[in-house]
């Protein structure tokens, strides 16, 4: 699943090309993908609806329009295309004729992802937790987020509600930055693992931000490349590989249902 800096490659990607752009046209070609209104109202809402500012928000695609805000989310192999005309896709679920001819396709080959027009964008972000780079996200901020917790630090990374934006790749790269093994109990971080903790979260999503995100299959951006991250990773999909720092074969354990990758002689 995309996660922050795929995201916000997106976001930052398809910024110059949206802003001010009028949606003249809307075609649902499968109605599932929208979340809320009904299809019906969505169409009604989004057409000749102007593109006013592309953000990000968690692992959301926020789109202000000038009346109300569309939202997508991309789940697991979600993408957005910005193509000079139609072509035909048998997995494409929404095309958004923009007023240059331009069309922004939402393609999505599993279904999952979801799309949103909402009067207010906090009725979808309420229970979000604090983003990660945001410069006012201080070590004390990850602590008050963690503090009376007793979950494992790698499922407690992926909970939206305590930090939004990181997923299973970001959770373990951050992990093995900061030394910490994911099975860790975050009630027993110390005040200086707690810093190592902030630091290796910030330092891994900058990291991806910088290779425009980490295609492992699904992945693409708005011009259909891949991100260049996972010529980057330390630790996710590295099991039985020397670990960077020690040499240490890399280890793979599964907790709740998915992998997670780290250094058994680095992370204790």
């Amino acid at each position: 699943m995309p996660e922050l800096p795929e995201v916000e490659t997106l976001v930052q990607e398809l910024r110059p090309h949206l802003a001010g752009r009028r949606i003249e046209q809307v075609t649902l070609h499968w109605p599932g993908s929208v979340a809320t209104p009904s299809p019906r109202a969505f169409l009604r809402r989004m057409r000749g609806r102007t593109i006013q500012e592309s953000r990000r928000r968690g692992k959301f695609l926020w789109f202000v329009l000038d009346e109300g805000a569309w939202l997508v989310h991309l789940k697991m192999t979600g993408r957005l295309f910005l193509l000079p005309a139609p072509e035909p896709d048998p997995h494409a679920r929404a095309d958004f004729v923009l007023d240059d001819g331009r069309i922004l396709r939402f393609h999505d080959l599993r279904k999952f992802g979801r799309l949103y027009w909402v009067a207010d964008p906090e009725e979808i972000f309420q229970n979000l937790g604090p983003e990660p780079l945001d410069p006012q996200f201080r070590p004390r901020d990850l602590a008050q987020q963690l503090a009376g917790r007793r979950g494992r630090l790698k499922a407690l990374l992926l909970d939206q509600s305590i930090i939004a934006g990181i997923g299973n790749i970001y959770a373990d790269e951050a992990l093995w930055r900061a030394r910490l093994h994911p099975m860790r109990s975050a009630a027993s971080l110390t005040e200086g693992e707690i810093q190592r903790l902030w630091k290796g979260i910030r330092d891994a999503l900058l990291a991806g931000l910088r290779h425009h995100g980490t295609t492992i299959q699904w992945y693409r951006r708005p011009e259909g490349g891949s991100g260049e991250h996972q010529r980057y990773l330390r630790v996710y999909g590295r099991a039985g590989r020397p670990c960077f720092r020690c040499g240490t074969p890399i280890a793979r354990q599964v907790l709740q249902g998915r992998s997670a990758y780290f250094c058994p002689s680095c992370q204790r």
